[in-house]
């Protein structure tokens, strides 16, 4: 398990321990995904396509296989080998969210193989992985998903909201700062002071708003009768 808090971008191994609320979550998911009968399958679709805002709605089957839609953020620090005059543009020069039409029965690393087709990318899928990003109390968790998940499921349980379940695409981690030139190393501060800043603009927000109305509630509590 990897994680990072807002503050960051880059992913850092979890201390090794009592596990945290989120690895809770992650073997919580896993286990609830090997005692889903359809009938619960048939609800929990239904719900959500009810929430769902985008029309990306999942279909499901009578053989209680069903299929929708994931986004997945492409996160990779160079860009990838592609075909020679592929005419695709690189997964990573463009930042965008991919949007894939996959089965229940895809697995992880079949959701790799397509985003590598998707972009005529050479480079074997096993030099990349899927995380799975959880916001959770103003934190941001990102797990490692296995080849063997499920990432329509995944989406399923945590309903169609990006900004509680998303997926990125990364590269293996290599965990050597030695691997990237200095104007990588550069751009990565830039992100980080921006992300910084960012972060304590919102939580000046947030306390300015929480000291408003604790005045106003102490005003009413003085107030002359």
């Amino acid at each position: 398990d990897f994680f990072f808090t807002a503050r960051t971008s880059f992913f850092r191994r979890a201390p090794q321990g009592k596990p945290r609320s989120g690895q809770q979550d992650v073997e919580k998911e896993k286990e609830t995904h090997s005692y889903l009968s359809k009938e619960e399958i048939k609800e929990k679709v239904h719900k959500y396509n009810l929430a769902v805002t985008d029309k990306l709605k999942m279909t499901l089957n009578s053989n209680g296989i069903y299929t929708g839609f994931i986004k997945v953020q492409m996160e990779l620090c160079k860009s990838p080998q592609t075909s020679p005059n592929s005419g695709k543009l690189s997964p990573s020069s463009n930042g965008c969210m991919n949007t894939l039409h996959i089965s229940s029965t895809n697995t992880v690393g079949e959701v790799i193989e397509a985003l590598l087709k998707k972009f005529l990318v050479t480079e074997s899928p096993a030099k990349f992985a899927l995380y799975k990003r959880c916001h959770r109390e103003d934190q941001v968790y990102a797990c490692k998903l296995s080849d063997r998940e499920h990432p329509l499921y995944l989406r399923l349980v945590a309903g169609p909201r990006t900004d509680t379940l998303s997926f990125v695409l990364r590269e293996h981690e290599i965990g050597e700062w030695e691997a990237f030139s200095l104007p990588e190393l550069q751009n990565f501060l830039r992100i980080l002071d921006k992300e910084e800043d960012e972060q304590l603009q919102n939580l000046k927000k947030r306390y300015a708003a929480y000291r408003h109305k604790l005045e106003e509630a102490l005003r009413e509590v003085w107030k002359p009768d």
